[in-house]
């Protein structure tokens, strides 16, 4: 919310003064995010941030009361999840890429900063971890930040996974259980970091050097989109942008796709998400022909 406060609310609206906020500037920030080619999400997003700051106004008597907001219709588009062939090779280029430099500094002059630190400007050993943890345990990229060891428990069973007690988000506290392939990665990851000083239990999993867990989200992000460049999958199948957050989506894609019998509701809670957003943004871009064999399967008889 900070960010886009600072990076287009303000500089278009900061100087007008509260008491001349009309309909017409609530517009003119829809014309300018449409311009800047902002989709109708995003840009609904916005005038909820805007209509938050004029409430404030108006609660704490700076405004009499609010104008009417343009309606912004918001048209669903599904994030770019990735294939299982396309899985396969970001994680082989992720990998391919560990320890070499980024482009971007041969680019810079001797001495010109960059908003990464030049020592950081090299591919962390963890990231290929970080792809096949995020398709194995449907957690969002928000989460990647605030996870540390302690909210991590191996559980061996029947079955084999990790429960995550993670802290809150989006309103949904209740643990997460991953699928049984992220147990190797997490212990292969907190081997690594135990030898590098970094296995305790207050050490964050990923980039637990970095203080500041905004920082260390956006060094991932910058590093991922790197990959996707190296592999050429920087776009989806409807033209999408990908981020980090396209492999959660990947996650729960692939669990309706091949998880054998598995409903909505148990996928919904596990993802901590609702039936309906898993319906609108995860499986609106499966058909009918992805499953077929589950659309022909025929109960067992009884006796």
């Amino acid at each position: 919310m900070g960010n886009r406060l600072r990076a287009h609310i303000v500089p278009l609206l900061g100087e007008l003064p509260a008491q001349s906020f009309a309909t017409s500037d609530a517009q003119r920030l829809i014309d300018h995010l449409g311009a800047q080619g902002f989709t109708s999400t995003t840009i609904a997003q916005y005038l909820v941030l805007l209509r938050k700051v004029v409430m404030h106004g108006v609660h704490t008597g700076v405004l009499r009361d609010a104008p009417a907001f343009p309606k912004v219709k918001v048209r669903s588009q599904p994030r770019g999840s990735f294939s299982v062939t396309e899985y396969r090779s970001i994680i082989s280029t992720a990998r391919s890429l560990r320890g070499h430099s980024h482009p971007v500094l041969d680019q810079l002059s001797a001495g010109e900063r960059f908003w990464i630190a030049r020592e950081l400007l090299v591919m962390p050993d963890e990231l290929p971890w970080l792809i096949r943890w995020m398709v194995n345990t449907f957690v969002r990229p928000s989460d990647i930040k605030l996870m540390k060891n302690k909210h991590i428990e191996v559980v061996r069973g029947k079955h084999v996974y990790l429960r995550m007690n993670l802290p809150e988000t989006k309103r949904h506290s209740q643990p997460i259980v991953s699928l049984r392939p992220a147990v190797r990665v997490y212990e292969c990851l907190l081997a690594y970091r135990t030898e590098h000083g970094h296995g305790g239990a207050e050490d964050y999993i990923f980039m637990p050097h970095l203080k500041n867990r905004e920082h260390a989200l956006a060094v991932l992000n910058f590093f991922f989109h790197w990959v996707l460049e190296k592999a050429r999958l920087e776009k989806g199948p409807l033209g999408q942008s990908r981020t980090l957050y396209c492999l959660r989506h990947t996650a729960i894609t692939l669990r309706l796709l091949y998880g054998q019998g598995i409903d909505m509701l148990t996928l919904a809670r596990n993802a901590r998400t609702s039936v309906n957003m898993v319906e609108r943004f995860y499986a609106s871009v499966l058909s009918g022909e992805m499953n077929v064999g589950l659309l022909q399967s025929r109960r067992g008889r009884t006796s």
